[in-house]
């Protein structure tokens, strides 16, 4: 048993101390399923402030974060006297075995690996509902709140605080065991546990991700502009501008180019959770048949992956790009379906653009026609953009002379 003290944070009534209940926590955390934890104090992150400052003055910000800055650096704000935070990682699989081939007629596209396989948010839940009674159970007077990637804090920042990793230049946290293959989640307590020591490893001079990031969003050493990360733009709900449809390629959920090119990374694929092992038929599905998926069936299949939170409207957008990407001629029909039939401003303005890409008479034909009687100005824009770009690849000269 413990007590509560006047300051809010409890005092161990036996003599072992926080220390020891740590070490059973450590030894014990396997079992509660979680792969790595870490402590550390619960100081508010002072220096963290102006970087965030920063990043929103620059237009970083993706809109998915707390809008609260000071929320994000003062764990006060979110359980009043906090001693201690404690950040757990679970490592998922960054390989797939067997994966199904993209073919002519039947391609596919692929969701990130943050996807595969059970919602993360639940696994991560559950570790933290196990651990929370763990502690319990020994400290009823415990106080505790826990998160899981929706939380206040910049989980990485705690992570990062807690020994789980250093943050790398492509802002993942990289565990010297796991990679950067791991989810994080996080909880702030009243109990004062020792504190772990950070992790001094970090990237050397290796620059592979800013490299190789597609869109160029890694603007400098763990420095991201969200609103031009793939991993973002491909959760977003409305056009995507060309500049990034290019880069999408045929990613329908997230982008994982500047974890794969990581040497930390090298060799690092985790299967010893088969809740997190990927379907390769869900996580590389074929392209035409999503688009025409009704609601009931996209939960059915998507319906327990982190893909699914932000609905089918997304997934069925990318699709549409990936298939423009891809050049197929087999697509056109359905696309030209889009294009007329598909209540969706953005699939039908979407559908143009791929048409466009993908060429031939029929995609210029479908685009003139569709020009005389569409209605949505933001639609009509883009069906004069494919509509210029397909007379320029049919008659290079007539582009030159207008």
């Amino acid at each position: 048993m413990a007590k509560t003290i006047h300051d809010g944070s409890v005092v161990p009534a036996s003599t072992s101390g926080w220390a020891d209940l740590k070490r059973e926590i450590k030894e014990n955390a396997a079992s509660l399923g979680i792969d790595d934890i870490g402590f550390a104090s619960a100081d508010p992150f002072i220096s963290l402030k102006a970087i965030l400052l920063d990043r929103r003055k620059k237009g970083y910000e993706s809109g998915f974060e707390e809008p609260d800055i000071d929320k994000r650096v003062y764990p006060e704000l979110t359980l009043e006297q906090p001693a201690s935070l404690v950040s757990i990682a679970v490592a998922y699989p960054s390989k797939m075995d067997n994966p199904p081939k993209s073919e002519p007629g039947l391609r596919r596209g692929i969701l990130a690996r943050s996807a595969w396989g059970r919602d993360y948010h639940q696994v991560l839940r559950e570790a933290m509902a196990k651990l929370e009674d763990f502690i319990r159970e020994r400290v009823p007077e415990a106080r505790i709140e826990s998160m899981v990637d929706t939380g206040a804090l910049v989980d990485r920042a705690v992570a990062e605080r807690a020994g789980i990793g250093f943050k790398g230049k492509n802002c993942a946290i990289i565990s010297p065991k796991w990679g950067s293959w791991i989810y994080l989640g996080e909880m702030i307590t009243n109990i004062p546990f020792p504190p772990d020591s950070p992790v001094t490893e970090d990237c050397g001079e290796c620059t592979k991700c800013i490299d190789a990031c597609p869109t160029g969003a890694l603007v400098g050493p763990g420095v991201l502009n969200a609103q031009r990360c793939i991993s973002f733009l491909t959760q977003t709900k409305g056009f995507v501008e060309e500049e990034f449809m290019v880069k999408i390629g045929n990613r329908l959920y997230g982008c994982d180019t500047c974890q794969v090119v990581c040497p930390k990374n090298k060799g690092k694929s985790w299967n010893h959770r088969p809740e997190l092992q990927p379907d390769p038929e869900t996580v590389k599905p074929l392209l035409l048949p999503l688009l025409d998926i009704s609601n009931r069936e996209f939960k059915e299949r998507f319906g327990d992956s982190a893909a699914a939170w932000r609905g089918k409207k997304p997934i069925q957008r990318n699709a549409v790009i990936a298939l423009g990407n891809f050049k197929d001629a087999a697509s056109v029909p359905k696309l030209i379906d889009i294009l007329f039939h598909d209540p969706r401003p953005v699939l039908r303005g979407t559908a143009a653009w791929a048409l466009a890409r993908i060429g031939g008479e029929a995609a210029a034909e479908a685009v003139s026609r569709a020009l005389e009687s569409e209605q949505d100005e933001e639609v009509l824009e883009r069906l004069q953009a494919a509509d210029r770009k397909l007379r320029g690849a049919a008659s290079p000269e007539e582009s030159r002379d207008g």
